[in-house]
């Protein structure tokens, strides 16, 4: 049965579970008793819908918790108050509840599959509900820390649904062992398109690992850490060994067309079906990258207004995001003599990391959007029904990234969202590598980092030890800008962050727009009225605050009431 149609099926089924306990679990239904659990075809419809769980649009770019516009590289009209440090204790959580709900669900079928005469029928859902209870637990410790860890489906009066949390090392230690069980059973190629390989679970397991033990390096030495303790070292360790098992696998390869030439990072992200929607007419069966995506179909509603509610000057990118990208010649701004400075209006732009004008638009350049204007040809014809960018508005800087160029009604767009790429992988490769032995051979650079550099970069020095020598660099702020950039507006920043603990640094900087005072704008801009700082920069949000209370969030107050032995987050107790 096609995957879409069986989630919707078994949405209609699941909706008929309304009973609810202190995390919004369901209990036990006569549905999963006498219907669900009788066939292995059902244990695969049941496992169908972990798929929608997984990260989408709306969880990037919209206002979520792992949103950029909850850190400190872009910004929008109005104070996100995660951003400026001043979110407060809710009364509910949505993500709370909605992941015991889910994790209850995986537990459902590993219940189930205990029982199942034949295990070797239902092999794959099985190792699908725990990789996804794994994802689900992930989350649940990126936000909250220590978490309840259930292994079982419970009755609404079980009670480890009211007893205390586990530390969150031992929740870690269960994702772990759920995504190595998973890809020891998950097949090497997908069957459908969408669906788990053992190389998304072990790409998973590489996220997990340097998640955390970064966590444990930097919260326990502080964000300028060198040594780790012993469960970083071995956290690294797997994290390293998990991406290189993906790397060995060539199953994946870095997205590049060679008629979209250098345009091939901006169209990775823009990739749809049965429509032309780029020069070279390749649709997401060229995608050699996404090793899992949120899949997306023509004529689909896409649940967010995504061209829209990113293009040009929706998005305010911020002068950190635009300084950070690098110099042709591999250097950053402050250092490269290649860098023409801020007195023109597309000066910075030139020489510059391509996937700068990938991802922003220049003054001047053309574009379409879906509200009139949008390319229909792929030729020079399509420039007479085209906008030409005026970056007067806002921060000075405008966004391309994520919006379409074909004729779209808002909202359908037909482009998958990346929950795991290859790049990822490969960045954290790098980075498992170097923070594991202080040091990574320029072998392991080549293997890894430089591949994601020079996509569209060719001609861009790689990053090796003797370049970070000779220009008084460092590997590891190198390391971290290249996955910054890579990765940027896709949900990675703020808990990119909170594991290298340079948020009480980075967070509490104001966001600033276009340098205007001596430059093109000064005298092309009469109504820009925000505020300039000393260096003549648009002030967009000033009086950013942090406090490290501010890692984990609060756990609401209906479940504390329901709970009290959850206890609370440390710095949100009163």
């Amino acid at each position: 049965m096609n995957m879409k149609l069986s989630i919707r099926i078994l949405s209609v089924a699941l909706a008929s579970l309304a009973a609810t306990s202190c995390m919004n679990l369901e209990p036990k239904s006569e549905m999963g008793d006498n219907m669900v659990w009788n066939k292995a075809d059902n244990f695969q419809l049941f496992a169908n819908q972990f798929y929608g769980w997984s990260r989408d649009f709306g969880a990037a770019v919209g206002d979520g918790p792992y949103s950029d516009y909850r850190s400190d590289l872009v910004a929008t009209s109005s104070i996100n108050v995660y951003s400026q440090g001043t979110n407060s204790i809710p009364a509910s959580d949505g993500n709370y509840t909605s992941l015991y709900k889910r994790i209850y669900y995986t537990n459902l079928l590993l219940k189930h599959a205990g029982e199942y005469a034949s295990p070797q029928d239902i092999a794959v859902p099985v190792a699908e509900a725990k990789f996804f209870r794994a994802y689900c637990y992930f989350e649940l410790v990126q936000l909250y820390g220590d978490a309840i860890l259930l292994t079982r489906p419970l009755d609404l009066d079980s009670e480890e649904l009211h007893a205390a949390r586990n530390p969150r090392a031992e929740v870690i230690d269960q994702v772990i062992l759920d995504l190595q069980e998973a890809a020891e059973t998950l097949p090497e190629t997908a069957s459908e398109a969408g669906r788990l390989t053992k190389y998304a679970a072990q790409a998973m397991l590489s996220r997990v690992a340097l998640y955390e033990g970064t966590w444990q390096k930097f919260h326990n030495g502080g964000a300028d850490a060198t040594t780790n303790t012993d469960r970083s070292t071995s956290l690294l360790t797997l994290a390293k060994d998990a991406a290189a098992a993906v790397i060995q696998g060539g199953k994946y390869k870095l997205f590049y067309n060679n008629q979209l030439g250098s345009d091939s990072y901006r169209y990775l992200f823009i990739l749809e079906d049965g429509i032309q929607c780029n020069p070279a007419n390749v649709g997401k069966s060229a995608n050699t990258e996404y090793i899992l995506a949120h899949r997306h179909r023509t004529g689909d509603a896409l649940g967010t207004n995504i061209t829209h509610g990113m293009l040009a000057n929706v998005c305010y990118i911020t002068r950190k995001l635009a300084n950070l990208y690098l110099c042709s010649d591999g250097l950053p701004v402050d250092k490269s003599p290649l860098f023409k400075g801020y007195t023109g209006v597309t000066d910075e732009f030139q020489n510059r990391d391509n996937r700068m004008r990938n991802n922003m638009l220049r003054n001047g350049d053309t574009f379409w959007s879906n509200d009139g204007k949008w390319r229909t040809s792929w030729t020079d014809e399509d420039k007479k029904n085209s906008h030409t960018a005026d970056v007067r508005s806002n921060s000075g800087y405008q966004n391309r990234k994520w919006c379409v160029e074909r004729q779209a009604t808002d909202g359908y767009e037909a482009m998958d969202f990346p929950v795991i790429r290859y790049a990822e992988v490969l960045l954290n490769y790098a980075e498992a590598v170097y923070e594991l032995n202080g040091s990574i051979t320029d072998a392991d650079l080549n293997l890894s980092l430089n591949l994601v550099r020079q996509r569209i970069n060719s001609k861009m020095p790689k990053l090796s030890n003797a370049f970070v020598e000779a220009n008084g660099l460092t590997m590891r702020e190198e390391i971290r800008r290249e996955r910054t950039v890579e990765l940027v507006l896709e949900g990675y920043r703020i808990d990119d962050l909170k594991r290298w603990a340079t948020a009480p640094k980075e967070m509490v900087q104001d966001q600033l727009g276009v340098q205007v005072r001596g430059t093109w704008f000064e005298t092309n801009w009469a109504a820009q009225s925000r505020p300039l700082n000393a260096d003549g920069c648009i002030v967009l949000y000033s009086d950013r605050q942090w406090d490290d209370k501010l890692y984990l969030y609060p756990l609401p107050s209906d479940q504390r009431q329901l709970n009290p032995q959850l206890g609370q987050n440390p710095g949100w107790e009163n």
